[in-house]
């Protein structure tokens, strides 16, 4: 099996650094069992596999959940049909459709048996080509979701690391807070809504500061748990970062805390481009070659922690 458009923009320093804490400090095995992310849909939805054979209810399966899978295969009686119901079910919470379509596998550009999963919150889609069916099984196929199903608000862990770094949305928002907390609840209502008007724009992300992975995540940022809750955003090709403590949760103060740290960049863009010359390299260059070698060395270690595990 191989898998396609793993591209993406990933950060050079920032990130590398996040990763690797928790490749030394968390726990990968358990962490794939947990939920994976902050926000999920009823275990309903993948009772039943939707039949999608025609655009239009290909586009309303996907417009209906923050994360959607849809399984494309040449029949339905084959045994990476099976692999892929029993994954299913597997994953209450997300839903999964069948589609048989050779239009649609050529529309979405699916090979004859191709596992696809969209996601809303950067408005991606991640594929999974079953190439030798007796390789594949439903617990690969899990891994391969919970790997990519970067959520309006996802939960940080080992697993979901991979799929944010790949992500080509620069921008990224931590709320870093006590799950344990009674104000969690609303905590997050509100900071899942503020992540709504940034859809596309920054990739809300939970760290939950009660695990003691993550306590070194605190320290990156220069945190005391005193401090929590807070926002810590940073953009990835530049590392250039900005911590928010709070006494409260709010979409205005989350809202604001965003658009100050976008017009910022905006601004530093502009002047930039205003003093670069017509002959040099417009703001949207290659990478430097330090840059490069430092994104290849941190997707060779995606690549053999997937292999890991």
């Amino acid at each position: 099996m191989a898998k396609r458009r793993e591209a993406g923009i990933m950060g050079t320093s920032i990130f590398m650094c996040l990763f690797i804490i928790l490749l030394t400090g968390g726990s990968p095995a358990g962490c794939a069992d947990d939920e994976g992310s902050a926000s999920h849909g009823t275990a309903e939805n993948a009772k039943l596999l939707a039949l999608l054979n025609n655009t239009a209810d290909v586009k309303a399966f996907i417009s209906g959940a923050e994360v959607a899978v849809i399984g494309f295969f040449q029949e339905l009686d084959g045994p990476e049909v099976s692999e892929f119901r029993r994954a299913a079910s597997l994953i209450p919470e997300v839903p999964f459709g069948l589609s048989t379509s050779p239009a649609m596998r050529s529309q979405y550009n699916a090979t004859a048996s191709t596992l696809a999963l969209f996601r809303r919150a950067d408005d991606d889609r991640r594929y999974l080509d079953i190439i030798d069916e007796e390789e594949i099984s439903a617990e690969k196929m899990v891994h391969f979701i919970r790997m990519n199903e970067l959520r309006l608000v996802t939960e940080y862990n080992p697993v979901t690391a991979i799929g944010l770094l790949h992500s080509s949305v620069q921008f990224h928002l931590l709320l870093i807070t006590d799950k344990r907390s009674p104000e969690h609840p609303e905590r997050m209502r509100r900071f899942l809504e503020a992540a709504e008007l940034f859809q596309g724009k920054i990739l809300f992300v939970l760290v939950d500061s009660n695990m003691k992975s993550n306590e070194r995540v605190l320290s990156f940022f220069k945190l005391k748990k005193s401090q929590l809750p807070a926002l810590a955003i940073f953009h990835t090709p530049d590392d250039e970062q900005d911590v928010l403590p709070l006494d409260e949760v709010s979409i205005e103060r989350v809202q604001d805390f965003c658009n100050i740290f976008l017009q910022r960049k905006q601004k530093k863009r502009n002047q930039t481009n205003q003093r670069r010359k017509p002959s040099m390299r417009n703001s949207d260059s290659s990478l430097s070659p330090q840059d490069d070698c430092a994104q290849s060395h941190l997707f060779l270690m995606c690549e053999e922690f997937t292999k890991l595990h």
